[in-house]
This record gives C-alpha cells, sequence and structure tokens, in this order.
C-alpha cells in the first residue's frame, strides 16, 4: 500500500465520523442540524492562490481538485487554469496533513471526454488508480508526484452519460488493495434538477456517498429565481431517492455576469440552511469556486453556520 495513501489516512480518520456518519464505520443515523462540512472546488483560476493558501485558510475541510478534464479516448491529462503542476504534489500532502480532505473531479465543463465503452471506463478507472491513487505501475505519469488523493469526484457535465456506472465500479473495485479504512471516496457534483440524466445510471449503483447538488445555474432551482420552495422541492427528491449518501448544499460564492445565483448571507442564514439542516440527508455546504470565495469572502459564513 502506498505510503503516502497510509500518512493521509492516519490525519483525516478523525474526521470520518463528521465526514460519513452513515458509513458502517460509525453508529448512528445520518446527522441532522449543522455538520461543519464546507467543500470548495479549486483549480479554475490562477489566480485564486495556491492549494495550499487555500487549505490554511481553515475554512474548509473538503477540496476538490479540479479538472481531471482529458480522458475516455487513451489520453489522460488534467486542466487548473495555469497554476504550477510541480507545486500540487506538496500542497495536497500539506493538506492532508492538515485534515483537509482532497478530492479530484473529473469531468468539467470543456468537451474533451467520455466513456465510449465498458473497455475505455476501465482504462480511465485504471489510469486513475495507477496515477493518483496508490498504484505503482511504471511509466504512468504522476501529475501529483508521489502525492495521493483522497477520493474521485464525478463533475459529468457534457457528453454522453453512458459507462459513468461502470467507472465508479472500476474504481471502487480498487479499494480492496487499500487497506486504509476511508478507502477510494466517490462523490459527485450534479445540477439541481432531479434527476441529472449524465449521472443517474453512476449514482444508482449507490457508491456515491456524497452527493454535491448545484443549486445555481439553473432558474427551476436556484434560490434567488424559483425561491425557498423550489430549492427545497428538489432537495428533497435527491434526499428521498439517496437516502445513504450525504447531500450538500451547492452555492456559487459570487454572482457571475448575467447570473443572480449567490444566495444573500441573511436568506442563507435565517431560511435555507435552517430548512436543508432539518433533514437527515444535510452533510455539509459545497462552494464554487475558490476564487470567487477569495474575492467576496463568501465562505467566512459559510463556515459559521454550516
Amino acid at each position: 500500500m502506498a505510503l503516502q495513501r497510509q500518512k493521509s489516512s492516519a490525519v483525516v480518520v478523525i474526521l470520518l465520523c463528521l465526514l460519513f456518519l452513515q458509513s458502517a464505520y460509525c453508529a448512528g443515523a445520518i446527522p441532522q442540524g449543522r455538520t461543519g462540512n464546507v467543500a470548495v472546488f479549486w483549480g479554475r483560476n490562477k489566480d485564486e492562490g495556491s492549494l495550499r493558501q487555500t487549505c490554511d485558510t481553515g475554512l474548509y475541510n473538503i477540496v476538490i481538485i479540479s479538472f481531471y478534464s482529458v480522458f475516455g479516448h487513451g489520453r489522460y491529462w488534467g486542466d487548473l487554469s495555469g497554476h504550477d503542476l510541480r507545486d500540487v504534489g506538496a500542497d495536497i500532502k500539506h493538506c492532508q496533513s492538515k485534515g483537509v480532505y482532497m478530492l479530484l473531479s473529473i469531468g468539467g465543463q470543456g468537451g474533451d471526454y467520455s466513456l465510449p465503452s465498458s473497455k475505455s471506463a476501465a482504462d480511465v478507472a485504471d489510469n486513475l488508480y495507477q496515477s493518483v491513487l496508490g498504484g505503482h505501475r511504471p511509466g504512468v505519469f504522476h501529475p501529483f508526484g508521489d502525492a495521493i488523493v483522497n477520493g474521485v469526484d464525478f463533475f459529468i457535465d457534457n457528453g454522453p452519460a453512458d459507462h459513468y456506472d461502470d467507472l465508479a465500479e472500476r474504481i471502487n473495485d480498487y479499494n480492496q488493495n487499500i487497506r486504509d479504512p476511508i478507502g477510494i471516496m466517490l462523490t459527485a457534483t450534479t445540477r439541481c434538477a432531479y434527476p441529472d440524466p449524465r449521472m443517474k445510471k453512476a449514482l444508482d449503483t449507490k457508491l456515491f456517498r456524497r452527493i454535491h447538488v448545484r443549486f445555481y445555474d439553473d432558474p427551476r432551482c436556484s434560490y434567488n429565481h424559483a425561491g425557498l420552495a423550489g430549492v427545497m422541492a428538489q432537495w428533497n427528491k435527491w434526499s428521498a431517492r439517496y437516502p445513504n449518501s450525504q447531500i450538500f448544499l451547492g452555492l456559487v460564492a459570487a454572482n457571475v455576469t448575467g447570473k443572480n445565483d449567490m444566495v444573500a448571507v441573511g436568506e442563507l442564514h435565517r431560511k435555507l440552511l435552517p430548512h436543508v439542516q432539518n433533514t437527515d440527508s444535510y452533510g455539509g455546504v459545497m462552494l464554487w469556486n475558490r476564487y470567487y470565495d477569495s474575492q467576496t469572502h463568501y465562505g467566512r459564513y459559510v463556515k459559521a453556520w454550516a
């Protein structure tokens, strides 16, 4: 087993009950009320600061590196928006030493990925395992050096829906090679209107322990457009369909040009968070993204109330 996975396990295992109370490692039901869990996407703007700086803010206990954006056709590559790749591996280890859980998100908003066959899904799973999840096969490029991420997030926003269930199952199979109690965690970042057609088959494998639902970019379920009722209508559908997963409230940390999706802090505190936190499925808040948050400091409020 990879040494770094052993080390990272030691510092994150104490977060296990907080992050994954629904698993066999902790007794009781998924918690209601505040969890303190805040996830953030990092890697979308070179001006957002380094990964190390992101973790040192103390605002996030989950950082999602984005994106592993080219796969499925014999090519594998990531896009970190101008960040120096040589620094990322050491920063991952630094974040893990502080108890921050590190995920690599696959997919994104580009169009250079798809899975045309079960064989391609197996090949992508193998590449992920060998390159960033603890494998050691010679000749495989390790973008983060000997650093190992704790899991894989599926952010499938383009292309056909085919074979992502195969990919999830293949990645999960590699857990038999890993001894640490957390293993390779699978999460998904979905659109808010249920179901997300690109992810439904994959999610129905029930291998995903957390689902980050993006309650923005869609007026049907963005708080500022659909109101509390519109958000809760979709939240309750996600909760009912995946009762054994933790559902994260996905929020945007700034108002993007042409959109009005950032929930005002007063509305977030008094209305939105109390309602989602009163459900068994609530797991925390996901923020898109670190660059926006570095400009608005929205995460300071989210951290206090999540």
